[in-house]
């Protein structure tokens, strides 16, 4: 069964999210982008439609959270009678395919864990076949799709009842055990894995780095980053596209039938989004969110729709998934969204008023007849990404400075 909503913590690398539950299970996981199918989707159903916990071991567990500064990197304290375990989550930018992973620190004494992965392509459909690579690493493949697991852990498959994967660990202070799971496509070789340590240090890195360019906010300054922090998260950083959030179907009233895919950008959304964005001092990001409204809404007006896709896709046909009985029973669980089939004329009022705003706080005009550029005066001055210490393949995650000719 599903965690409580409010129990969930977000972590992502701006092109898709997870959810991840206080009981260090991750419910909900969408691969390779925010609106793909989910190969996680128990948030929506039980624990055979996809999951990935680690836990202690000792139900009689205190658990504590916090994110890692002002980063999208979540930990998670159990403390057990036996020791306690700080559980590092995070997803690393992008240079080829999408990571999550897993640390698991000893703080104090030994503790004995567990790990139960339970893949399920297709929202919680597609069983995988599982095999074991040379290198121990497990593949799981079904169609196009394929994930890989590494770690140090033994792991074991258990077919008799939910087809998973599982795992004894003991962790004592001091050690850590990584996990790392990589989304890749069935038809290509396995990629390279990460080295998590280095992962970890630059993700902190850059989304610390990025943090710095918000303006101070008085005594509310926390909470604002934080927002900040949500916001970017959810930004489809390929194309500059925001969405509303990272799920689907999570009830408008427990039990209720108003369960809609939320994985999309609104029109309405535009102005309030520029204007938190361009306040905080986002210049990068508020341009990149402007270019994708201009590109998602050209051609004929009379075909301005209110809604659209990450990459500015216009055709989100709706459809049910019977096999998932939703959360706390709150059916049908939807993907896709009709709504963009609707007629609503206040979205003419808001792309005006979003490019005004846009003007008003200095991005620079567009020229759609001829060349254009990510560019943006309020970060011209070297205070923006292109001044970042990392390394260029990640600094457009983190602000866009492409200059396209």
């Amino acid at each position: 069964m599903s965690s409580r909503i409010e129990d969930y913590a977000l972590i992502g690398d701006c092109e898709a999210a997870a959810l991840v539950g206080r009981d260090g299970s991750i419910d909900w996981l969408c691969w390779p982008r925010f609106d793909s199918d989910a190969c996680f989707a128990a948030l929506l159903g039980w624990e055979e439609h996809g999951r990935w916990r680690i836990a202690p071991r000792d139900a009689k567990t205190r658990v504590t959270r916090r994110y890692r500064g002002d980063s999208l990197i979540l930990e998670t304290r159990f403390e057990t009678s036996e020791g306690a375990v700080l559980l590092v989550d995070f997803m690393p930018f992008r240079t080829e395919t999408p990571n999550i992973i897993r640390l698991v620190v000893g703080e104090r004494g030994h503790v004995v864990m567990d790990t139960e992965l339970v893949l399920r392509f297709g929202y919680g459909a597609i069983v995988p076949w599982v095999t074991r690579l040379d290198d121990g690493t497990l593949r799981a493949i079904a169609g196009p799709e394929m994930v890989l697991l590494r770690t140090s852990v033994h792991l074991v498959g258990q077919n008799i009842q939910n087809m998973k994967t599982v795992g004894e660990f003991t962790v004592a202070a001091g050690e850590t055990v990584p996990f790392m799971l990589t989304h890749a496509y069935s038809h290509l070789p396995p990629p390279a894995p990460l080295d998590p340590q280095s992962a970890l240090d630059e993700t902190e890195a850059l989304w610390i780095e990025w943090s710095k360019k918000c303006r101070p906010a008085g005594h509310c300054s926390d909470a604002i980053v934080r927002s900040l922090i949500t916001l970017k998260a959810l930004t489809y950083w390929p194309t500059g596209g925001i969405v509303a959030a990272p799920t689907t179907s999570l009830p408008e009233q427990l039990g209720g039938v108003r369960n809609w895919d939320y994985r999309f950008c609104w029109l309405r959304d535009a102005t309030l989004t520029l204007l938190a964005l361009m306040n905080a001092g986002f210049g990068d990001e508020a341009l990149a969110w402007r270019e994708w409204l201009l590109r998602a809404v050209a051609g004929s007006p009379e075909q301005v729709q209110i809604m659209y896709g990450i990459a500015g896709e216009r055709r989100l046909t709706e459809w049910e998934v019977p096999w998932l009985p939703g959360y706390e029973g709150a059916i049908p669980v939807r993907v896709g969204n009709a709504a963009f089939k609707q007629l609503q004329l206040d979205v003419f009022g808001e792309v005006m008023d979003a490019l005004h705003q846009a003007r008003h706080f200095g991005l620079a005009p567009t020229n759609p007849a001829g060349p254009w550029s990510w560019h943006c005066s309020s970060t011209s001055s070297g205070s923006g990404p292109s001044r970042m210490r990392a390394s260029g393949k990640y600094e457009a995650r983190l602000g866009i400075s492409l200059i396209r000719k």
